[in-house]
């Protein structure tokens, strides 16, 4: 069984980490999160280089984001 692609229209393409990805259109944080199977705490999410608060997580990502998604790590 095949995963449908989304359509250009549909479709975000993003800049996760340095790797090149296509998402569905209106994606937010929270659902990006859970795209990349991540807990929604624990992270730190910048985009642009801009880290955006956790407040404003339920708001789109923009076509041609770069994104950077940080996990707090244990240890010292």
């Amino acid at each position: 069984m095949s995963v449908p692609h989304p359509t250009p229209s549909e479709a975000l393409e993003l800049t996760v980490n340095g790797d090149a990805l296509t998402l569905p259109a209106d994606l937010d944080v929270v659902g990006l999160l859970a795209h990349l199977d991540l807990p929604n705490s624990g992270v730190a999410v910048a985009i642009d280089g801009v880290v955006r608060p956790q407040s404003r997580w339920s708001e789109p990502i923009a076509d041609g984001a770069v994104v950077d998604v940080l996990t707090a790590v244990q240890g010292g």
